[in-house]
């Protein structure tokens, strides 16, 4: 009974981890959405703002859980740099919306994503060493992310031309 307590306490954890990265993310996107964002001259493959949260909340919950299995993954040096792989991809992510919103600033915006692109990866591709199943639901996170740098990518290039 308390290895399933312990397995279920961890899953939470990385679950509301993973929902803190998205609600203070969202805090800092929240005014600048409404005011700033709708005056940027947008990529034609721009999608409707609609999109994105129900997107992210479902991507989250993908993170959460292939961080939980990495973690609960025999102790060894693939899984400690795997996780700590994780960690940095997730420090990336939390302050993409904070450099690219509240910051107002595309161009830090990109610096990080790429980064955050890069370490995905890298996550991915060490994790699968540890935890398949783990790599594979970082896949539509990494896709997701590399479609919102092509937006980022898109709105820098409108403003510096």
């Amino acid at each position: 009974m308390a290895v399933k307590k312990k397995l279920w306490i961890s899953l939470t954890a990385f679950i509301l981890l993973c929902f803190i990265v998205e609600i203070i993310g969202s805090f800092w996107t929240k005014e600048a959405v409404s005011i700033w964002y709708p005056t940027l001259v947008k990529p034609s493959w721009t999608p409707p703002d609609w999109v994105f949260g129900p997107v992210w909340s479902i991507l989250y919950i993908m993170i959460a859980i292939a961080g939980w299995l990495i973690y609960r993954a025999r102790h060894s040096t693939k899984r400690t740099v795997a996780l700590i792989l994780y960690g940095c991809q997730l420090a990336l992510n939390f302050i993409w919306s904070f450099l690219f919103f509240s910051l107002r600033s595309p161009t830090l915006g990109l610096i990080d994503i790429i980064l955050l692109c890069l370490l995905i990866s890298l996550t991915i591709i060490k994790a699968w060493s540890v935890r398949p199943l783990a790599s594979l639901m970082l896949i539509p996170y990494l896709v997701w992310v590399v479609y919102a740098t092509s937006l980022n990518a898109g709105i820098w290039l409108l403003i510096v031309n």
